[in-house]
């Protein structure tokens, strides 16, 4: 039984939905089993006030609410911040954060553009001590994680190809109001890139599948939407993206296909994973998420798909049962503890899934920045050509 526990002291800076979550994430601590360290959110920051309300009733651990994002970085109690807020802002509050010497978990895409994501790799250069991390939950469900152990394993053999996406279908209706997500100003060019990429990108970039190129199909499907004044306004970013890529290993090329799609008729926040390879064939969606297929495959063997549901058993033990359902919330969970497992121990974390890098969140900047040159060219960007 673990008595000494070391208590992280977070300030939340966006008190919208993400922000919310984070807060029940550290109310379900007592979920994870024996862990030696646990968050405490002190401090809340939101530009309107209002929505610093429900912390302030649900967490007694809240001592300051503030719609002045400084005045949280000035709180000594503050050891770590997440912050949710529009990619506009990503560049002034994250450089803001890491100069105050505050550990970092941040939203995607860590930038609203590729500039605005090098001044943020310029602060973190600049303060090495200061842990930054990317927000992506998807590979802490069991699927994903068993995947993960699979790839590291080098179970796979030669890949033959790669296919990964993340779509939803929450702009299927047209009449759905225009919000940030939708303006080039506060969400970016890359569109639904920027918003739901890190998702994608996360694990292939771990596993060092790093595309070399990238030819774009990029749709602008709904183009304008009620503007919640009587008339309507313009949606000037990309719905739906599909990058096809090729990635160079030090031993073989193999195509990879990243999909992002906000008007994915049928899906409510699917992400998937498949890979073919020589000796192994897997496959993982949340669509399903107790399930994982696998096709093992040796030379003049049979051919067979297998099917499993996979025991609820992530990155850290919890209370649940195998034989339960892990959803959403669980993924968060399971981050956070990721996250907080790193800022305490370092490179003697606990399990090997650590949270997404600033170089990866790097790295699909790069890959959308290309994608949008192919888009405009028609034809496929080598990423040495990709103009910063």
């Amino acid at each position: 039984m673990t008595t000494d526990v070391r208590v992280v002291c977070f300030g939340i800076i966006g008190c919208g939905l993400m922000g919310r979550e984070f807060a029940s994430a550290v109310g379900r601590w007592m979920h994870l089993l024996d862990l030696p360290f646990r968050p405490e959110i002190v401090a809340v920051c939101d530009a309107n006030i209002s929505a610093t309300d429900w912390f302030t009733r649900n967490l007694p651990t809240v001592t300051q609410a503030t719609a002045n994002y400084r005045d949280l970085l000035a709180n000594p109690d503050v050891e770590a911040v997440y912050c949710a807020v529009p990619h506009n802002l990503h560049a002034q509050l994250y450089v803001d954060i890491i100069a105050a010497g505050k550990h970092l978990l941040g939203e995607k895409p860590f930038g609203i553009d590729q500039a605005a994501n090098a001044t943020i790799l310029g602060a973190i250069v600049d303060h090495r001590d200061v842990l930054v991390r990317c927000s992506s939950e998807f590979p802490f469900y069991p699927g994903a994680y068993r995947l993960a152990q699979w790839v590291r394993e080098g179970r796979f053999g030669k890949i033959i190809d790669v296919e990964a996406g993340f779509w939803h279908s929450s702009d299927l209706d047209p009449n759905k109001p225009i919000n940030w997500k939708r303006r080039v100003a506060t969400n970016g060019e890359y569109g639904c890139m920027g918003d739901l990429g890190m998702h994608v990108a996360h694990l292939p970039l771990r596993f060092g599948w790093q595309p070399a190129n990238v030819r774009a199909l990029l749709s602008k499907i709904i183009t304008e939407r009620p503007d919640g004044k009587g008339g309507t306004a313009p949606c000037e970013t990309w719905d739906n993206a599909i990058l096809a890529c090729e990635v160079a290993t030090a031993d073989q090329l193999f195509p990879m296909i990243l999909s992002t799609k906000r008007i994915a008729p049928g899906h409510a926040n699917t992400w998937f994973l498949r890979i073919n390879g020589t000796a192994l064939s897997a496959e993982y969606s949340t669509k399903n998420p107790k399930q994982l297929a696998w096709l093992p495959y040796s030379s003049g063997g049979e051919q067979a798909w297998h099917l499993m549901d996979v025991p609820y058993q992530s990155a850290y033990p919890t209370i649940t049962g195998g034989i339960f359902e892990f959803g959403f919330s669980d993924s968060i969970l399971q981050m956070w503890a990721a996250f907080c497992d790193e800022l305490v121990n370092g490179d003697q974390i606990g399990q090997p899934l650590y949270c997404a890098t600033p170089a990866e969140a790097s790295a699909t900047h790069t890959l959308f920045t290309a994608a949008i040159q192919s888009q405009r060219t028609g034809q496929t960007v080598v990423f040495d050509e990709v103009a910063a």
